[in-house]
């Protein structure tokens, strides 16, 4: 089992210094190794406690994984060393969410220019089509993002983005799709060419980039959407599973069709139980699990809300793994199930009706 770390062992210099090969949750100059657990609300499991990550949060005082938002870090956010210097310098508050993720079809590659704080030269991403590179995904408070912002010079070096290029999978399996980004807002942050070709960070040491030159690539290739404004937490992922009376032709399935684009049959790793309510309750865990819907919203950020308040209390809305890798909404009983029978074969239609 997988132990805390301090800073001392993933140091930041030379950038973009040395990162864990493993999922991390960093407060106070340490870091807790995290790993995927189904059986966990959240899907995941901080160690060596063997603890849920969103009661790990909460013991700490902050929000869920479902308050932050997914940000790719592919050049020194992945680095706990660099985690501190935001506390120190930044005012980073909170532990930081690092997760593990392959990126299919990018590159960290070095940029044209250098780094007016130490001179270093930073990296900046690029498309690279049959490419595989791991790097990771902060899940990210709102107050966490801002941090992110100026530290990236949103605006003035990057652009905070939604990536529609290439492909991003945490170690559960989940597929970011639509995931945040800082990439090149200025010549400067485009990627460097060396003898006409970009050049990958990983083949090329911080000490051989210094001598790569100022010439920047025209494009970086990538098929991005900017970010007006503060993103929120609500606005990924576009999509819901549902299994019991919101489901279509369900009893409350008027309060839900006026939000949904599309909606197809699937199901989800769980169990369902029978509240005696009129209403099921979904528990997480291994398996084919319970059959329902998954349904496209059309805004996120306004019907979920307003499902909240429909779900009550005894219900909480967290993110979960599809069995094709899609990531969706749902929302899982967190009151005891003890007495309550199981149901084996989903929420049956004469139940809903």
């Amino acid at each position: 089992m997988a132990q805390p770390f301090t800073d001392e062992s993933h140091p930041a210099e030379p950038y973009p210094g040395t990162r864990p090969d493993h999922c991390f949750v960093h407060v106070d100059e340490t870091g807790w190794p995290v790993r995927p657990d189904l059986t966990m609300e959240s899907g995941w499991r901080v160690e060596p406690e063997n603890i849920d990550l969103d009661q790990w949060l909460a013991n700490h005082g902050e929000p869920p994984l479902a308050a932050r938002m997914p940000v790719l870090g592919y050049g020194s956010n992945a680095n706990p060393s660099k985690v501190t210097w935001l506390r120190e310098e930044l005012g980073l508050e909170g532990p930081a969410v690092v997760l593990r993720a392959r990126c299919e079809g990018l590159s960290a590659v070095w940029a044209a220019g250098m780094r007016a704080r130490d001179g270093q030269r930073p990296a900046t991403l690029a498309a690279e089509p049959g490419h595989v590179e791991e790097h990771s995904v902060w899940f990210a408070t709102p107050e966490q993002l801002r941090v992110l912002d100026r530290c990236e010079g949103r605006g003035l070096r990057y652009r905070l983005v939604r990536l529609h290029t290439g492909r991003v999978v945490l170690y559960n399996g989940g597929v970011i799709d639509s995931v945040l980004a800082y990439t090149a807002g200025s010549k400067k942050r485009m990627p460097v060419l060396f003898n006409g070709r970009m050049v990958r960070c990983e083949d090329v040491s911080q000490r051989r980039a210094l001598t790569l030159g100022e010439r920047a690539a025209v494009t970086d290739g990538l098929d991005v959407t900017e970010v007006l404004g503060e993103p929120s937490a609500d606005d990924w992922p576009e999509l819901l599973f549902v299994y019991g009376t919101l489901q279509p032709g369900a009893s409350a399935w008027h309060l839900m069709e006026p939000h949904v684009v599309a909606s197809e049959e699937t199901h989800l790793p769980g169990t369902l139980f029978d509240t005696g309510l009129g209403y099921p309750a979904l528990r997480p865990g291994a398996g084919l699990g319970v059959p329902g819907f998954v349904l496209r919203l059309k805004s996120p950020e306004q019907s979920l809300p307003l499902l909240d308040e429909y779900e009550g209390e005894d219900y909480r809305r967290v993110r979960v793994v599809l069995p094709d890798g899609r990531i969706a909404w749902t929302y899982i009983w967190t009151a005891a199930v003890k007495g309550m029978s199981e149901l084996p074969d989903g929420w049956d239609v004469h139940q809903i009706r």
